[in-house]
């Protein structure tokens, strides 16, 4: 490749000379290259070529070898047309520009350079220090001071200053330092400085580096900022001139360490907070205060300078938000506004943004104020014109001020009323559109009130007008929207600031420090304390004291008390704190026992309607919390809505109510109040007008009512699956207890418009809301009187007329148009069989009325007016009374009196025309269709059982009701029947029965009671109000009442038997509650027996067994279960007390036999024992529909009236002589059983049991007996004589029944088919049947057979029944022997007995004197055969001694004994009720 390029002699001659050769053509190559380069490549190529001869000047100088040096040298000349003298004198060394002949001598021009430098790098051209150039320094410093206030612009100055600087060479960024401080010293020309300062400067790096060692300097550890340096930073920030990022890295602290400080206060404040609730002992007390005086005076020696918060503060006065903003972002939350200058300073710029709007919208009426200007600067956020405005800067601000609002209480007003005044737009705007859009601004007023003014209010200290200003604001929300702002403040707001952490803590230490001091006679004092408390911290304090009731409730007057000086705001918050502990999950609403309400929760409640009744306090949330809760199907919270009603209303439930109050109760509104209730009612006008208006104004009356009528049976169905019986019971009566008083105030204070447009009809409200039917009724009666009293109105106007009479036909036209749909209605209710006996105007006539109705309490009127007399005599006779106060009271009492006449004027009249439209609907009432059983069964069913244990009043109405439709003679009603099914068998009813229910039920059967002892006390009475009445008939006809008929009616001396039943059976069936060991059963029949005791026990032996009966109870329950032993003991106590006014048996009812010419005698009774039965063959073709209607109703066959018993044939004849000749033997037996009772138990009753598992099973084994025979032991005993053919056949049925019943008893059962004849006599008597009269004669029986196939002879012979019953109880007590008493030792006692009862058979009673039985001399005319009928009794009467069966074991041996066949079908069942 050499050698294509390079000549041959030069390759050869390489070393000599062919180097050399080749080295000068390249020089003049590279000199002709470089010329062409500098001409047309670049123009920068002299001073690239000046570099390059610089480093091979270095490199060649270096070399030893001349010849290079001198190349070079060549070079470099040869390339001077190309590279200026200047350049490389600049970058060759002297010596080489020697050698090329630039320079003469490179000594002089190395000294030349020197001197040079010199000149420029160390002689001061412009002057950095005044010292230095003073006098230009100091015309400068009196250029920037002079006076701006003439014509003189930043212009001319800074043309001066040019001036200044050329003249004095002074030094521009000493100029500018200067004008910086000059600026700072007259910071409010900020017009002058910004624009010379941007005129002047050229590099925004320059002045922010001057600004930052201005900063720096002052950060000595004692340094402390001037506020004109930072507002000095801040204008030129705000005009742009620096930037935040440029100078934000020269100020201190760090970020880091302002987090770390925050993150210290909020450790700090917790600590501090759990001192202050810390139990501290005195001594360590102090310790620790001085301990934090201490560090409080460290903490306040020095606080460190911070130069961000300065300019922050700064850059917020100026009104720049968008710096201050990038700042505060850059912190922790509100760490910024914690400090009270940024705090002031961020209010003073939202005061000029709200200004032209709150001017606007948000002034008060009268207010003037101050107007502030907003401020000129275009760098600032536009001021707000309108709302919407509001939601660019304002809420941000706000947002970032949070509760540090505090300290502006001026701003927090104008912000609530801005607020207020939106919310009034709000609400008045009607479209929808608008209204959407307004949704935003509706989220940014909640959300500001939640983190803004809520704990802005608790740093205030005792402001109750900003607390009222709130108010007004929050008032236009929905309690919805407020209870969840007052949660947040509760429960989250006090845990962001640590601010807020000291103030929760050091509320709740004051809290405690009143409530330990709060007491009835300090209330107006610590109230006060109470209330500047509560101004600030409502939420914390309530929290405090709902606490400190919960568990002290004698706490609650007091503090009720003392919270009369509170703002309306705090007692929307109580409202809310009380919901929130109400619904604590963490509290268990039970006692531990589980059987009755927690005692935290009775305390709530009472609160509750103590604070909600004197205080104007919004019930809505109280009430739907409560709504809630019963559609969550859970009823412990009804105890509030009780106390509430009962408070703010006035009305009370309680079934402890004197004769007096109830009397009161069935009167009008007036007499309710002034004489119906144990409280004051005085005073309940505004405060239930605000239940009033809180229930209509959210629904909420109906809901309530519904939910309280289903909880009921919600109560035992859903929620009483696990809980105690007990507790069940108590919440079963407190949800009826509330419904009857809830809906008792909607009666009485809704109008009639409301209600009646509220309340749907009956058929409505059990159909398709499900309610009971009391219920419904009960929700319905008030809309019917309502109903029927403004068409009374109407009509009266639109026909005029003064005469009574027809006034009463329009009131009679009036309840037929209203009571037509409702009889309607009815008809859905219940099955069309029901309306077979039951016209629906008489259930809903029943269920329609009440006793304001039926009966005018003249007695109560007379003795509220006697009060208020006696009232105003005392009022004159007081010297001590003003006379003002004195007017005033009797001008009210006269008032009162004077509208209590009115009223029972009015009431009068109002009675009268009800009873004469019953009186004209009375024949329609009830149908002849079935049976008068039947009929009275419904009766009883639908209408007078569920209604008398509703309520008190509705108890003596029932009672009232069925006296009423006795006097009324209303045809087909059998009073004397319904009274007997009411005393009879009570077991049950009491057994079903709640505590309060009992008590109504009581209060029934003494008012029922009440009226029969009327009857019973003198046969004048009786006659004139039940001689001649078909209630008291004993045969009914089918075509109606014969009213001069005498045979048909039951006489004096035959009801005084019946009664005497009566009140055996009550006692019969009180002594079995009281044996059978079940705490309900007890309870109730205890609750029951008080009820009745003014009218029962009247007998005395019958008291004697209750007394007997319930020591043992008194003995058993003392130490096991205080409450019945508490009920047993206050009974017995009464009983005694009472004792003085019981009669014996003999005097209460004649037991000698009625005469035979009486209608009314008795067959097979003490009359007749010795006298031939006449015949009476129409007793073959009388059939028993009752005995019919017995097998379609089974379970009702002991109510079933049996038919006239056949004509009795001469054995029976000879069965009643011979039972007169067995008196003396039932005599000695009845003084053995007497005997061996006492020896046994002397305090034991005829239903006592000795303990021991031989006798239990005794007795399981009589009951088994029992039930096996019971079908054949009702069979008469005429019936059994006549038919002895039958005899085993019917034995054979009796053993299959028994067989089927109890297979191991056959033997038993054989037995017992000998009681047909001996032992029928007696158990009839045992089952209280009421035997049918002697016939009168053979046409009259066929012609009441034909005549209605249901005819009904009902007469009584109590003797008998006494006897039996007698009989039965001492053969019980026989039976229930120890097993191991020998018959030897029997045999032995009875010859004894028979001995002593022969010496003393004149005796008036062989019964012990706690056993429920009668006289001996009844019980020696009772019929019996011989000894072994009377040993066969003793064994069928063991069984009724033994424990009680059940009502499913007695249906199950009543349907066996219908089922024996079409024989046993016409046999005469007695008359059982």
């Amino acid at each position: 490749m050499a050698t294509l390029i390079l000549p041959t002699d030069w390759i050869k001659n390489w070393e000599k000379s062919g180097k050399n050769e080749l080295l000068f053509i390249g020089l003049g190559c590279v000199v002709i290259l470089i010329k062409f380069l500098f001409q047309e490549l670049r123009e920068d190529m002299p001073s690239v070529l000046a570099d390059v001869f610089c480093v091979l000047d270095i490199e060649t100088g270096c070399l030893e070898e001349k010849h290079k040096r001198d190349h070079f040298t060549q070079l470099v000349g040869a390339c001077l047309f190309c590279v200026p003298d200047a350049v490389l004198k600049e970058r060759l060394d002297p010596e080489t520009l020697e050698s090329l002949g630039l320079i003469k001598q490179a000594q002089q021009f190395n000294q030349k350079i020197v001197k040079i430098k010199t000149k420029l790098f160390y002689k001061q051209q412009k002057f950095n220090l005044l010292r230095e150039e003073n006098e230009g320094y100091a015309k400068l410093v009196t250029e920037l001071g002079q006076d701006l206030s003439g014509n003189i612009t930043s212009h001319l100055v800074l043309e001066s200053i040019k001036s200044l600087i050329g003249c004095f060479n002074l030094d521009p960024n000493r100029v500018l330092d200067i004008i910086l401080e000059v600026y700072e010293c007259r910071s409010d020309q900020d017009e002058f400085f910004i624009p010379l300062i941007k005129s002047y400067m050229c590099e925004h790096q320059t002045l922010c580096h001057i600004l930052g060692f201005k900063f720096k300097f002052h950060q000595e550890p004692n340094g402390e900022t001037p506020s004109s340096l930072y507002h000095v930073a801040a204008a030129l920030l705000q005009h742009n001139l620096i930037a935040l990022e440029d100078l934000y890295v020269h100020l201190l602290p760090l970020d880091s360490t302002i987090i770390e400080e925050h993150k210290r206060e909020i450790l700090e404040a917790k600590q501090i907070a759990r001192k202050l609730t810390m139990v501290v002992v005195p001594s360590e007390k102090t310790d620790d205060k001085e301990k934090e005086k201490e560090k409080e005076e460290e903490k306040n020696e020095k606080p460190p300078d911070n130069q961000k918060l300065g300019l922050l503060e700064a850059l917020l006065r100026i009104g720049d938000w968008q710096h201050a903003q990038s700042i505060m972002e850059q912190m922790p939350s509100f760490y910024a506004t914690s400090h009270k200058a940024i705090a002031i300073a961020l209010c003073q710029l939202l005061h000029l943004l709200v200004e032209p709007l709150y001017r606007r919208a948000g002034v008060p009426k009268g207010a003037k104020g101050c107007l502030l200007k907003a401020p000129q600067s275009g760098h600032s956020p536009p001021p707000s014109e309108s709302f919407e405005d509001l939601s660019k800067d304002v809420f941000t601000m706000l947002g970032y001020l949070g509760p540090h609002l505090s300290h502006d209480p001026i701003l927090f007003a104008k912000i609530v009323r801005l607020g207020k005044s939106f919310m009034k737009e709000y609400q008045s705007e009607s479209k929808q559109e608008v209204k959407d859009k307004m949704d935003s601004l509706l989220s940014c007023f909640l959300s500001m009130a939640d983190q803004v003014l809520l704990p802005a209010l608790t740093l205030m200290e005792c402001n109750a007008c900003m607390s009222e200003e709130l108010w007004g604001f929050f008032k236009l929300f929905p309690y919805q929207h407020r209870y969840r702002l007052y949660g947040q403040w509760k429960n989250e707001t006090y845990g962001n600031h640590p601010l807020l952490v000291k103030v929760k803590a050091q509320t709740v230490d004051r809290a405690k420090y009143i409530m330990k001091r709060l007491t009835k006679e300090n209330v107006k004092p610590s109230g006060r304390q109470i209330g500047k408390l509560s101004h600030s911290n409502p939420t914390i304090l309530f929290d405090y004291i709902l606490s400190q009731i919960q568990w002290y409730d004698n706490l609650i007057t007091p503090v009720v008390d003392s919270l009369k000086y509170l703002t309306s705001l705090n007692y929307d918050v109580l409202a809310y704190c009380i919901i929130e502990a109400l619904a604590n999950p963490e509290k268990e609403k039970m006692k531990h026992d589980d059987t009755t309400i927690s005692s935290w929760l009775q305390s709530l409640a009472s609160l509750c309607g103590a604070v909600f009744r004197k205080y104007p306090i919004e019930l809505a949330g109280l009430l739907q919390y409560v709504t809630n809760q019963l559609k969550a199907g859970k009823s412990f919270d009804l105890l509030i809505l009780k106390e509430v009603v009962q408070k703010m209303a006035g009305i009370e439930i309680t079934d402890e109510m004197t004769v007096e109050q109830l009397e009161a109760m069935t009167g009008g509104e007036q007499l309710k109040a002034e004489g119906g209730y144990f409280g004051q009612i005085r005073n309940t006008k505004k405060s239930s007008q605000r239940l009033k208006d809180a229930l209509l104004d959210h629904e909420l009356a109906l809901p309530l009512c519904l939910l309280m009528a289903q909880q009921r049976n919600g109560v035992v169905f859903s929620e009483g699956g696990e809980k105690h019986l007990k507790l069940v019971g108590k919440l079963y009566d407190q949800c009826h207890d509330t419904l009857v008083q809830f809906g008792g105030f909607l009666a009485s204070n809704l109008s009639t418009e409301d209600y009646i447009k509220r309340v749907p009809s009956v058929d409505v409200l059990c159909n398709q809301f499900h309610t009971p039917h009391d219920a419904a009724f009960f929700l319905s009666r008030p809309m019917y009187a309502h109903q029927i009293l403004s068409k009374y109105d109407e009509l009266k106007k639109a026909e005029k007329g003064n005469r009574q009479q027809q006034k009463v036909h329009k009131y009679i036209a009036a309840c037929e148009q209203v009571m037509a749909p409702v009889h309607e209605a009815v008809v859905s209710l219940h099955l069309p069989k029901v309306w077979d006996d039951l016209r629906p105007q008489f259930y809903a006539t029943f269920w329609s009325l009440t006793m304001y109705d039926l009966a005018v309490p003249h007695s109560a009127y007379d003795r509220e007016v006697n009060k208020l007399k006696m009232q105003i005599k005392a009022i004159d006779e007081n010297t001590e009374m003003p006379l003002n106060k004195k007017k005033k009271e009797k001008e009210r009492c006269t008032a009162l009196q004077d509208k209590l006449l009115e009223e029972e004027k009015k009431q009068l009249e109002h009675v009268q025309r009800v009873l004469h439209r019953l009186k004209l609907e009375k024949d329609n009432w009830l149908l002849a269709k079935s049976t008068k059983n039947e009929t009275i069964t419904k009766f009883l069913q639908l209408c007078l059982f569920p209604r008398c244990v509703f309520s008190a009043i509705d108890a003596v109405y029932c009672a009232r009701f069925v006296e009423l439709v006795h006097q009324q003679k209303t045809p087909n009603f059998c009073t004397l029947l319904c009274y007997d099914r009411v005393f009879s068998d009570i077991i049950y009813t009491v057994a079903s029965c709640t505590e309060n229910e009992s008590r109504r039920y009581g209060r029934f059967l003494c008012c029922m009671l009440e009226t029969v002892t009327r009857w019973h006390s003198d046969k004048a009475i009786y006659e004139k109000e039940c001689g001649n009445y078909p209630g008291f008939l004993t045969i009914f006809r089918a075509s109606g009442f014969d009213g001069g008929n005498k045979a048909d009616q039951l006489d004096y001396e035959n009801f005084r038997h019946v009664v005497h039943k009566w009140h055996y059976k009550l006692t019969k069936a009180s002594v079995h509650c009281l044996e059978t060991g079940e705490y309900t059963h007890i309870r109730n029949i205890l609750i029951v027996l008080t009820k009745i005791l003014p009218y029962y026990p009247k007998v005395l032996n019958l008291g004697q067994a209750l007394e007997c009966r319930v020591h043992k109870i008194c003995q058993e329950e003392k130490e096991k279960r205080p409450d019945l032993y508490a009920l047993a003991m206050g009974y017995s106590g009464q009983l005694k007390s009472r004792k003085v006014h019981m009669v014996p048996e003999n005097e209460f009812h004649h037991k000698e036999p009625v005469s035979s010419t009486n209608p009314g005698g008795l067959q097979n009774g003490p009359g007749n024992s010795g006298k031939p039965a006449t015949s009476a063959p129409a007793a073959s073709t009388v059939k028993s529909e009752d005995g019919a209607a017995e097998d379609t109703d089974k379970s009702k066959d002991k109510s079933q009236v049996a038919q006239k018993t056949a004509s009795k044939t001469p054995t029976m004849v000879n069965k009643a002589s011979s039972s007169n000749g067995s008196k003396k033997e039932d005599k000695e037996k009845s003084g053995k059983e007497k005997k061996e009772k006492k020896e046994k138990n002397p305090a034991s009753t005829p239903e006592t049991k000795a303990g021991g598992k031989e006798k239990q099973q005794k007795e399981d084994r009589a009951g088994k007996d029992e039930k096996a025979a019971d079908g054949k032991e009702k069979t008469p005993k005429g019936d059994k004589e006549k038919r002895k053919d039958d005899k085993k056949d019917e034995k054979g049925k009796g053993d299959g029944k028994g067989a089927d019943k109890e297979p191991s008893k056959e033997r038993d059962v054989a037995k017992e088919g000998k009681l047909k004849e001996s032992g029928k006599g007696e158990k009839n008597a045992a089952a209280t049947s009421l035997k049918s009269p002697v016939p009168r004669s053979e046409g009259a029986e066929s012609e009441r057979g034909k005549a209605m196939g249901s005819s009904m002879e009902l007469t009584l012979h109590h003797a008998n029944h006494s006897a039996g019953l007698s009989k039965g109880e001492a053969d019980k007590k026989e039976s229930d022997k120890p097993r191991d008493r020998s018959k030897e030792r029997e045999k032995k006692e009875d010859r004894k007995e028979r001995k002593r009862v022969n010496s003393s058979k004149h005796s008036k009673s062989a019964s012990p004197p706690d056993s429920p039985r009668s006289n001996d001399k009844d019980n020696s005319k009772r019929s019996k055969s011989t000894s072994k009928d009377k040993s066969d009794l003793a064994k069928a009467d063991k069984t009724s001694g033994g424990k009680k069966e059940s009502r499913h074991d007695k249906e199950k041996s009543e349907k066996k004994r219908d089922s024996t066949g079409a024989k046993e079908d016409k046999k005469q069942y007695p008359l059982k009720f």
